[in-house]
């Protein structure tokens, strides 16, 4: 629980992109993005701890690609949010349950954390791999949906001073920024 606390409640790109979803959306309207963030999450958790994640750890060659090809694919969401128009016109940047399930796929955090979690959570005495993948799994999506939370209420309260199209502007480069920011050294930690 602890494991799963921190890494979802520690700041990354999908914390980052919750905030901007609140800011945005409000914190009811962005409930669902938090559903899908915690959910891909879990089912990340939960298919690469049954196997890809070994597999993954034994060629770090294609954990390299996949990691900058993620960082890649996240400094592109991060100018979309950067760039994004008053909140009167349609939102460029990923938003419901779906599209925040699926982020985690490019979301080089969430692949750290399910490489870290077969590395270190994964035992033998542990019982069948999916019995582990399934705890794992559910344990993390309870956990983070506490811990993602407070990102997107942070995005719902900055939501009343965004009022005019500067003070959008400014966050909306901030929140870019942040993300493209987090990528990037997340990128450059080793896996």
């Amino acid at each position: 629980m602890t494991f799963s606390a921190v890494l979802a409640g520690t700041p990354g790109p999908s914390n980052t992109l919750l905030t901007a979803i609140g800011a945005r959306s409000g914190i009811r309207g962005g409930l669902t993005s938090l559903l899908g963030q915690v959910c891909g999450m879990g089912a990340m958790l939960f298919v690469i701890t049954l196997g890809p994640g070994y597999l993954l750890l034994a060629h770090p060659a294609v954990l390299q690609v996949l990691k900058w090809g993620s960082v890649t694919l996240l400094c592109w969401v991060a100018w979309h949010i950067a760039t994004a128009p008053p909140a009167t016109a349609p939102a460029r940047t990923p938003t419901g349950f779906l599209a925040l399930a699926g982020f985690q796929l490019v979301n080089p955090k969430g692949w750290l954390t399910a490489i870290a979690a077969v590395a270190t959570m994964l035992s033998r005495r542990g019982g069948t791999a999916l019995g582990q993948a399934t705890l794992f799994a559910a344990v993390f999506t309870l956990v983070a949906l506490v811990s993602c939370f407070p990102w997107l209420a942070a995005g719902g309260a900055i939501r009343r001073y965004l009022r005019t199209p500067r003070a959008l502007r400014i966050f909306n480069v901030a929140a870019g920024g942040l993300l493209a920011a987090s990528a990037i050294l997340l990128g450059w930690t080793r896996v």
